[in-house]
């Protein structure tokens, strides 16, 4: 079992900006509350910038995968489709030995 840490920047368009930020925020206990979930934090920018941030950590990919699985998540990524500026960027990391 090896650790996954996600850093994640998501771009919505100005007029879903709100929309984002709430369906974010509506999944937030849920997704910590998930088998391996060690850590699932939303962060916006201190400046002007108006995308957001998710910092994660998984027990493994497997926990991650059944993260992505879950109806509420689904219905985040397909509100994303009409929300987003452009893609979610994801950097999927492990620590370094």
């Amino acid at each position: 079992m090896t650790e996954l840490s996600i850093f994640a920047t998501i771009r919505p368009k100005p007029q879903h900006r709100a929309d984002a930020l709430a369906a974010i925020q509506g999944i937030l206990d849920a997704t910590r509350a998930e088998p391996g979930c060690h850590r699932f934090e939303l962060n916006v920018d201190a400046g002007d910038d108006d995308a957001l941030y998710l910092v994660e950590h998984w027990a493994d990919d497997a926990a991650l995968d059944a993260h992505y699985a879950h109806d509420y998540v689904q219905e985040v990524f397909a509100a994303y489709e009409n929300w987003l500026a452009e893609p979610v960027q994801i950097v999927r990391m492990r620590r370094a030995a």
